[in-house]
């Protein structure tokens, strides 16, 4: 990894699409750091502080922080996550959506369009609940008398609202200028921001600083054990042979040869843990809207305990395979096996190829499904009995997504790195 970063950095274009993403990644710290116009920030830290609940800490850990400072970032990327995912679904739902990913390029952008309104949407409904739920009694921030109130509203949810559409577009700009990955790389740097602080605060926060430092040595240390299983299982593959049959086109022979169609056992890689937390955590975001003690006891019910934890395995599994199902088309690359002369070894060409893939494809993606759901819940549970906040800061899930954004990252390096390295056949 670190070789070929260094020759990475040998390439002027590449240097350059590095040097404007780790800018624009620096922009958006930044902006984590610029509180809202209006806000008294003193006052708003002390009551975060004091009333923030399991479901807003983890709403903060994915704004790097931004939701505890009341920053100009503070609605974070979940929005456009949020905005995503039900894009996702209606794709299955909607024709008219659907049609749109059958299209190609065309397609893409009337659904990236569609995605940018309705993050804006929701964006603008979190502004108006995260206003609403910092001034009820729960919090107590109170605004300037010295600005009219109408004013001083309209300002931090305009704030705040603008402030989503600049992140989406930060990371729209990562995609196209910069090395890939943008929106992945935002949350990655987001949860990374506060895993130093986290560090911190487990070994200083015991009565015994001894005992602090040699709890956060442990969980460290097993981080550290973890992460080479982790990364086994995202390289992990399941080949399907493929034989192509000889054939005579024109004076030459053709075919004959024998390859296999990688199957990875985690297809989705860390989608299903994005789209189930932020899943579980939306029911946060509408109790912020309306503020209602039913509403609020129910997103702090399943944000932590038992129930969070059985709703995240759940998920993940179910968007496992979802995502899966929307990545892989079995009657597709049966039909393209069909016509380039290619057969699985022992599957009749046709349907018997299609229900064989699918087969195939199920018994692969449960043991990899399970695999990041266990990895994603178990620190989770053993937080509820240690309440050290470095496994909440830096547990399963925010392992994984570190894990699999830092390697999807490095493979898009390294592909355009050959691409740039590859000197034709004429020089």
């Amino acid at each position: 990894m670190l070789s070929s970063l260094v020759e990475a950095f040998k390439v002027k274009e590449l240097r350059n699409k590095i040097l404007f993403t780790l800018a624009i990644l620096a922009l958006y710290r930044l902006g984590s750091y610029i509180p809202v116009p209006g806000i008294p920030f003193a006052a708003f830290a002390q009551a975060y502080q004091e009333a923030g609940g399991a479901a807003m800490t983890m709403i903060d850990i994915f704004s790097g922080g931004a939701l505890s400072h009341f920053s100009v970032f503070a609605l974070g990327i979940m929005p456009y996550i949020t905005a995503s995912i039900i894009m996702q679904l209606m794709q299955g739902v909607i024709p008219a959506v659907g049609r749109w990913a059958k299209e190609g390029e065309a397609g893409r952008k009337k659904i990236t369009q569609a995605t940018r309104w309705l993050t804006l949407a929701l964006g603008l409904i979190n502004a108006v609940g995260y206003l609403l739920l910092f001034q009820s009694s729960t919090y107590g921030v109170t605004f300037s008398s010295e600005v009219p109130y109408g004013l001083t509203c309209f300002l931090v949810v305009f704030t705040l609202v603008a402030g989503t559409g600049f992140i989406m577009w930060m990371g729209e700009l990562i995609t196209q200028r910069g090395i890939g990955n943008g929106m992945s790389l935002i949350i990655f740097t987001s949860i990374v921001s506060r895993v130093p602080s986290a560090i911190f605060e487990s070994a200083t926060s015991q009565s015994d600083a001894g005992m602090g430092l040699a709890i956060t040595l442990l969980i460290l240390a097993v981080v550290i054990i973890a992460i080479p299983a982790i990364i086994f299982m995202e390289r992990a593959q399941r080949r399907i042979p493929v034989s192509y049959a000889k054939r005579v086109q024109g004076r030459k022979m053709m075919g004959g040869q024998s390859t296999y169609i990688p199957l990875k056992v985690n297809a989705a890689g860390v989608i299903p843990i994005i789209f189930a937390s932020c899943l579980i955590y939306f029911p946060a975001q509408i109790a912020a809207l309306f503020n209602v003690d039913w509403l609020n006891s129910f997103a702090n019910a399943i944000s932590s305990g038992w129930v969070n934890w059985v709703l995240t395995f759940v998920l993940i599994i179910f968007f496992a395979y979802f995502y899966t199902s929307m990545v892989f088309n079995p009657e597709e690359l049966s039909s393209n096996l069909q016509k380039q002369g290619g057969f699985v070894p022992g599957i009749r060409p046709g349907t018997a190829t299609v229900n064989y893939i699918k087969s195939v494809i199920k018994h692969v993606t449960l043991p990899g499904a399970m695999f990041i759901a266990a990895v994603a819940v178990v620190p989770s549970i053993l937080f509820s009995f240690t309440n050290n906040y470095l496994i909440q800061a830096f547990g399963g899930t925010s392992i994984l997504i570190m894990i699999g954004v830092a390697l999807d990252t490095m493979n898009k390096v390294e592909s355009q790195l050959k691409m740039y390295n590859y000197d034709g056949f004429f020089k």
